[in-house]
C-alpha cells in the first residue's frame, strides 16, 4: 500500500472538515427549505467528507482517530448553536466519520460513558465515607462511655442496659441492648479477658438451654451470648441475634472486657 506523508493526509483531513463545515453551513440556509432538498444536500454533503477523508485512510494512524474524534466533536458542538435545524448535518458528520473510521463515534461515546460512571461511583463512595465519618464524629462527640477504658474492646453498662465495641477508645459497633443478671445471679463487674468461644454452646447447669455464639470471660460460667434481652440471666450479658452473631465475628479470645 502506498505511503502518504503527514502533510498530504492532513491535507486530506482539512479538505473532509471543510466539506463537514459546508453541510453545517448549508444547514442554517436551508432551515425552511423542501425536505427533499435538504435531504439531497446532505447526501452530497455526506459523500464529499466521506471521499475526502477516504483519500488519507492509507495513513490512519491513533493519532488520526484522535484527531478525527476531536474534529468530529468540535464541529458537533458548532452544530449545537443552530438548534434543531442542525440534526441532519449532525448526522452527516457521523456518517462521514464512521465511513472511514467504523465504530469510532460508538467506541469513543463507550469509553465517556464508562469514565461518567467510574466518576460518580467514586464520588458517591467519597460521599458515603464523608457521611460515615460526620455520623462516626456525632455520635463520638456525644457517646457516653461511662468509666470504661480506651484500653478496653468490649464495654458493659449493666445499669444503662447497653454494650459496645470500640478500639483505642473509639466506638465501632453500638450501643446494643444488653440484659445481664439478676438478683442473686449479678453479672461480675470489673476487667476481664475473652478465654473461649463456642458458636453452638448449650448450659448443662440449665437443662441443656441453648446459648448460641457464646463468649466466656469468666472461668465460672460467666460470657456473652444470645438471648432475649427483655429479661435477666443467670449472670450471662445476653445480645439479641445479630449483636451477638457480630460479638462472635468480631471479638477475639485474649479481647478485654470491662463491665461497670
Amino acid at each position: 500500500m502506498q505511503k502518504i506523508s503527514r502533510t498530504r493526509y492532513a491535507s486530506s483531513i482539512k479538505r473532509g472538515v471543510a466539506a463537514i463545515l459546508t453541510t453545517a453551513a448549508a444547514t442554517a440556509a436551508l432551515v425552511g427549505a423542501p425536505a427533499s432538498a435538504s435531504a439531497q444536500d446532505f447526501t452530497a454533503g455526506s459523500s464529499a467528507i466521506a471521499q475526502n477523508l477516504t483519500a488519507g485512510s492509507s495513513a490512519v494512524t491513533a493519532d488520526a482517530r484522535e484527531g478525527a474524534w476531536a474534529s468530529r466533536n468540535n464541529l458537533q458542538a458548532q452544530l449545537d448553536t443552530m438548534g434543531p435545524a442542525a440534526m441532519p448535518a449532525k448526522a452527516a458528520v457521523d456518517q462521514a466519520v464512521n465511513a472511514v473510521f467504523p465504530g469510532l463515534i460508538d467506541e469513543k461515546i463507550a469509553v465517556q460513558q464508562e469514565a461518567a460512571r467510574a466518576q460518580a461511583e467514586r464520588e458517591a463512595a467519597a460521599a458515603r465515607e464523608a457521611e460515615a465519618a460526620r455520623i462516626a464524629a456525632e455520635q463520638a462527640a456525644r457517646f457516653d462511655s461511662g468509666s470504661c477504658p480506651a484500653s478496653a474492646d468490649v464495654c458493659v453498662d449493666i445499669d444503662g442496659g447497653r454494650s459496645w465495641l470500640q478500639e483505642n477508645g473509639q466506638v465501632v459497633y453500638g450501643s446494643v441492648a444488653v440484659s445481664s443478671g439478676g438478683i442473686g445471679n449479678e453479672t461480675p463487674r470489673g476487667t476481664f479477658y475473652i478465654n473461649r468461644k463456642v458458636e453452638d454452646e448449650i448450659s448443662y447447669e440449665f437443662n441443656n438451654a441453648p446459648m448460641p455464639y457464646a463468649m466466656y470471660f469468666t472461668n465460672s460460667g460467666h460470657a456473652f451470648h444470645q438471648g432475649n434481652v427483655a429479661t435477666t440471666s443467670a449472670g450471662c450479658v445476653r445480645l439479641a441475634q445479630q449483636d451477638a452473631i457480630y460479638y462472635f465475628n468480631n471479638v477475639e479470645i485474649g479481647d478485654m472486657v470491662y463491665i461497670y
